[in-house]
């Protein structure tokens, strides 16, 4: 009997154990994660679980009973420390050796901890694991002042949740504007204006020099002298890849785990799929890693076909959400080489979609507050990389249908 290993009890991990057993794989199964908890999702975490709207019984990817009943063997609260390509091996931290016939990593990433004097107080928070969801409720329950470095993904949805938790918020970001390397200054803008209008101080383009207090954080010094007044500091400024494992396996290994279009890595056997994959994508036509749940939702079911030796082109169009106070987004696509934006509705009434095109092609596009849309912005953005061209006129024109621009 065939043995499949998957490291990494996340979403991706969950959802190709998930798909193997759909795809009719009678072998063993193994799934092994570090935390304690069951496979749950992670953008609840910075969104409605942290905000207290989402029930805890929602975060998990399957209820408690249906790893036994899908007779899937879940190891938990135990890290792999090594993976043994030859032997076909994954050594645990418990001192139990696992064998496998073919393995999939899915280990994710880690938060980029801050480099600074004062890092190491309490109540510096980082946002990865349920626990550290938990630990900031209770935080913004205080109503105290809250202190987020970092201006991307998760500092913008914490500092909304702890505002409307109650509490003074202050962002500190580098960049001119929230967002600045993910869309571009005009985009970043509409961000910025929006958590303005909510109570929310930005401190942009300056980088935080240290963290002050004895055993617990009390200020944010910034790169101009400024000592910010902190009951908590959020910080988010990135994730590193958790490739320690291919990397001593002797993995190719770049910005995260080398893999094809099938995700595969460079030993046949093994596989990698979610944050920790940086994987060729043929639409795009080069590799990319991707930290979003789209990812995982889907990389870790293709990932499984391929371990099953489905022919699987692993190439759908980079997609991510979120929401912050009253605004709704949802983006397809990637905007590296555009030479312009293109908005479609009102971008003062936050109803609105934005384009990234390059050369009339569309590369990218971001539905905000206008709902059914991210199938035809997906198909937008396949024909941009297929060569398609758009009128950037008609494209901004909300009586003209995205279906006619794609008729042509």
């Amino acid at each position: 009997m065939s043995t499949y290993a998957i490291v990494g009890a996340g979403l991706a991990g969950a959802k190709a154990a998930q798909t193997l057993r759909e795809e009719g794989f009678t072998g063993e199964i193994v799934l092994i994660g570090a935390e304690q908890e069951r496979p749950y999702e992670r953008p609840p975490l910075s969104k409605g679980y942290l905000k207290g709207t989402t029930e805890l019984a929602k975060v998990y990817v399957h209820d408690p009973g249906w790893y036994a009943e899908h007779d899937v063997r879940l190891l938990l609260g135990v890290a792999a420390t090594a993976v043994d390509p030859d032997g076909h091996t994954v050594h645990l931290a418990s001192g139990e050796r696992q064998p496998y016939d073919k393995l999939l990593i899915a280990t994710g990433a880690t938060p980029r901890p801050l480099p600074v004097e004062g890092a190491d107080l309490e109540g510096v928070h980082y946002l990865r694991t349920l626990a550290d969801s938990q630990a900031l409720r209770a935080a913004f329950a205080h109503q105290g002042n809250v202190v987020i470095i970092g201006g991307g993904w998760i500092g913008l949805e914490t500092a909304a949740a702890a505002r409307e938790a109650g509490c003074a918020v202050t962002i500190v970001e580098p960049d001119p504007a929230p967002l600045y390397r993910t869309f571009g200054p005009a985009v970043g803008e509409i961000f910025a204006e929006l958590h303005r209008r909510h109570g929310v101080d930005l401190r942009l383009g300056v980088s935080v020099a240290s963290l002050g207090g004895t055993a617990h954080a009390r200020t944010v010094v910034t790169s101009d002298g400024q000592a910010l007044p902190a009951d908590d500091v959020v910080v988010g400024i990135g994730a590193a890849p958790n490739v320690e494992l291919a990397r001593g396996a002797g993995l190719e290994v770049a910005n995260g785990i080398v893999v094809d279009a099938s995700l595969r890595t460079s030993h046949p056997d093994i596989y990698a799929a979610g944050d920790v994959a940086e994987a060729m994508n043929p639409l795009l036509g080069r590799p990319i890693r991707v930290e979003h749940w789209a990812n995982a939702l889907n990389g870790g079911p293709a990932a499984a076909r391929a371990m099953l030796g489905h022919d699987v082109v692993y190439d759908r169009v980079p997609y991510f959400f979120t929401d912050q106070f009253e605004l709704g987004m949802e983006f397809s696509g990637d905007i590296t080489g555009h030479d312009r934006v293109v908005y479609r509705g009102s971008v003062d009434s936050l109803e609105f979609i934005a384009f990234w095109l390059e050369e009339g092609r569309v590369l990218a596009g971001m539905n905000v507050n206008v709902w059914d849309m991210t199938e035809k912005i997906q198909e937008l953005v396949r024909a941009g990389y297929g060569g398609t061209t758009v009128d950037p006129a008609r494209l901004a024109d909300p009586a003209v249908p995205l279906d006619d621009l794609l008729a042509g």
